[in-house]
């Protein structure tokens, strides 16, 4: 065995950005979405509602996203306790998720600088996606009738990356693969490209894997560029807003009732940093092996003549060590490369983490 110590050019970073499906089976995009009346009718019911890629019956059945909503008022939910006003599971939620992006307890949900006082949160299913969700490859399809809009991030539209406490954050607006399409529909007074009165139809936040959507902006007509969405808000009222979003009796909603298929395209992404080693071996390095058919176990000296002059090894593993001389990672080569006084091999190693 033969030791060499690596010199700090041997040593190279590089990080490269991995895509692909979110949904189950790497399926590019969710036509087909299912509840479970068993999960919608119990206690979590309270609070989200499950998504399944196929009949929650089945056993193939996987989770991927859930459907919440919240209400800073804890309207539109039944209340903990009869005698203490606002308590409810909205009101939770809406908490928690506040929370969770802002990191304050006072902060207020703002729409492209709109504040509203209730949304929809879409959290996809954490085993759904590796480190972070794909800017640009959100494309959600929201029906309302024989009518339809698309929403996107818009992430291909600005130069600037705004962070909150939870990480990167974009607009959702209309619109298609991270670009705005302008509203020609929408009233003069629109704030953006791809946004509504009622400020941007949410926020995309990757890094946490959760979709915001602008219920205000929702519950818009169709000519002011929303789906009439009817969130209710009746304080200590059961109004099972989740359902509404998934699908309401009007075909409103992420499901149509009609012919049209659901669609809801989203990528996740991964960044996998290697280290490239570069180990050397030059013309008079590894020439000879400790081998007992190389040398004599008792002597040292070399068994064939033929080999002092001309040795010959056969190079077929490279392991690492600290400076301990303990070892940290092994490389087997795919074959074993011959050795010799007359030839220098470079092997690459590479390690992922």
């Amino acid at each position: 065995m033969s030791f060499k110590r690596l010199d700090p050019e041997d040593f190279i970073v590089s990080a490269d950005s991995i895509t692909a499906p979110a949904w189950s089976a790497y399926t590019p995009t969710l036509s087909q979405m299912y509840t479970s009346s068993v999960q919608a009718a119990g206690t979590s019911g309270n609070y989200y509602l499950t998504i399944y890629n196929t009949a929650s019956t089945d056993v193939s059945a996987e989770i991927q996203f859930n459907i919440a909503y919240g209400n800073q008022y804890g309207s539109g939910s039944l209340l903990y306790n009869a005698g203490i006003d606002g308590l409810s599971p909205t009101r939770t939620i809406y908490g928690q998720f506040r929370n969770l992006i802002y990191g304050d307890e006072n902060a207020t949900f703002t729409f492209n600088g709109v504040t509203q006082p209730d949304f929809y949160a879409l959290t996809i299913e954490r085993s759904r996606y590796k480190q972070s969700l794909f800017p640009g490859s959100l494309n959600l399809t929201l029906y309302s009738g024989s009518s339809a809009i698309t929403l996107t991030d818009n992430s291909n539209d600005v130069t600037t990356i705004s962070y909150l406490d939870c990480g990167r954050v974009f607009q959702i607006v209309s619109g298609s693969n991270g670009s705005a399409i302008s509203l020609t529909n929408s009233p003069a007074n629109a704030i953006a490209a791809g946004m509504t009165i009622s400020g941007s139809y949410g926020l995309f936040l990757p890094d946490i894997g959760t979709i915001i959507l602008n219920a205000a902006a929702l519950d818009l007509t169709n000519a002011n560029g929303g789906i009439n969405l009817e969130t209710q808000r009746t304080s200590n009222s059961n109004a099972a807003n989740t359902i509404r979003l998934y699908q309401t009796s009007s075909n409103r909603g992420l499901v149509s009732g009609s012919t049209a298929a659901s669609s809801f395209a989203l990528n996740s992404q991964e960044t996998i940093t290697s280290d490239f080693v570069f180990v050397r071996a030059r013309n008079g390095e590894f020439n000879y092996s400790e081998n007992p058919s190389f040398i004599s176990g008792s002597t040292g000296t070399i068994l064939y003549d033929a080999f002092i002059q001309n040795p010959q090894t056969y190079i077929t593993t490279v392991g690492m060590y600290n400076d301990n001389n303990e070892l940290l990672a092994v490389a087997k080569l795919s074959k074993p490369l011959k050795k010799d006084f007359t030839k220098e091999a470079l092997v690459r190693v590479k390690l992922d983490f």
